[in-house]
């Protein structure tokens, strides 16, 4: 009866999740699939905190781009993004371009943004740096 009533809660619970993913309208990341995607080196990792919070720890990988600059960021031509940001733009088309804050809120607003942009692939890491951090292994 237990284990009934713990796969109807699991059931509930996943219902739950994926009616959150519907009502934000923003496509996620776990942290399981986050580092099944970089293990592949599937994941494109965006920073989207203040350069000091990230100078403080990030996602190994991460470019730190802050959110206050991101919108122009995404709009530059290639040549001056790499010049910036030393490393290649993303592209439109990138699959898995994962944004990522501290807590979840200013990558929730990211992920909007790029896909505002016609970034098709940008997710938000929900779980944020904060769950990153707290199960760094």
């Amino acid at each position: 009866m237990l284990r009934a009533l713990s796969m109807r809660v699991g059931s509930a619970f996943l219902g739950l999740r994926i009616a959150v993913r519907t009502m934000t309208g923003v496509p996620t990341v776990s942290l399981p699939e986050l580092r099944l995607l970089l293990a592949s080196g599937r994941a494109r990792l965006i920073d989207v905190r203040s350069r000091e919070e990230a100078a403080a720890g990030t996602i190994p990988g991460a470019l730190n781009i802050p959110v206050s600059e991101l919108e122009s960021a995404l709009r530059m031509d290639p040549a001056t993004f790499q010049a910036l940001y030393l490393e290649e733009k993303p592209k439109l088309e990138d699959e898995n371009l994962v944004f990522f804050c501290q807590m979840g809120k200013r990558g929730f607003q990211a992920t909007q943004l790029a896909q505002g942009l016609g970034y098709i692939g940008a997710r938000n890491y929900v779980g944020a740096y904060k769950e990153w951090s707290e199960n760094d292994r």
